[in-house]
């Protein structure tokens, strides 16, 4: 194998041009996490999904609740 030594310039030069590269990086990541978690946005976009959620956890809670006033009628 031959080795290849590499001056301190390209070294520093390489350096650079990851922090570069990281940095770039970093800053899509943010905007990627930001837009993510931007609940408002999110909600907007599923609405119709959100509004099916909220239609069938009231209707299981409903008949939740009514089932077990139900059991309590019957008792007596």
């Amino acid at each position: 194998m031959a080795s290849t030594q590499r001056t301190p310039e390209e070294i520093r030069a390489s350096i650079e041009a990851n922090r570069q590269e990281l940095a770039v990086s970093l800053g899509r990541l943010r905007n990627e996490v930001a837009e993510i978690t931007d609940w408002r946005k999110q909600l907007k976009e599923h609405q119709k999904q959100v509004l099916i959620g909220a239609a069938v956890a009231g209707f299981v809670l409903g008949g939740g609740i009514a089932g077990v006033t139900g059991l309590f009628r019957r008792r007596r």
